[in-house]
């Protein structure tokens, strides 16, 4: 579902929980563009768990593949140009 940002600002909040019910997630538009997205806050940690769980096969993966480097923090850092 898509909503303007200014039915938002009239409507509110509770607006926004009806249709977050009716569609589960909700697109907010400003000036005809999507430029927000609300989710329920289960969706969104889900979400989040699902972020975290990719980034943690890809590291072992890596692990697995040698594609890692032993490094010192102070060299760590100069790699970096910190």
């Amino acid at each position: 579902m898509i909503i303007a940002a200014n039915d938002l600002k009239r409507k509110g909040i509770s607006y926004i929980s009806h249709l977050l019910e009716e569609f589960g997630d909700v697109f907010i538009s400003v000036r005809g563009k999507k430029r927000y997205v609300v989710l329920k806050i289960e969706d969104y940690e889900r979400l989040k768990e699902f972020e975290l769980e990719h980034a943690i096969r890809e590291a072992e993966k890596d692990l697995k593949e040698g594609k890692y480097i032993v490094e010192t923090a102070e060299e760590h850092f100069k790699r970096l140009g910190i």
